[in-house]
């Protein structure tokens, strides 16, 4: 199971366009990658260390992409840990 993390703040229109991209990427890995979307608003930590890189995508807790995020990088980054 790979494990994708994105990192996000409300009002981020970067996220906004990001999101639905990571979604629909991690959904056509159903039953072998999860989403766990992380609001660094909340968290002291994130906010440190993501701040000014959001949105952030992790992939098993490595760093992936900021800002933009292209789906096909990352099928291939998720496939890849999948192997």
């Amino acid at each position: 199971m790979v494990e994708v993390t994105f990192v996000a703040k409300p009002g981020c229109h970067l996220c906004d366009v990001a999101r639905p991209v990571v979604e629909a990427v991690v959904g056509e890995f159903a039953g072998r990658a999860t989403l766990l979307e992380l609001d660094m608003t909340t968290d002291a930590a994130l906010a440190e260390r993501w701040s000014e890189d959001v949105p952030v995508v992790l992939v098993d807790g490595r760093p992936h992409a900021s800002w933009r995020v292209d789906a096909a990088r990352l099928r291939d980054r998720i496939g890849r840990a999948l192997a």
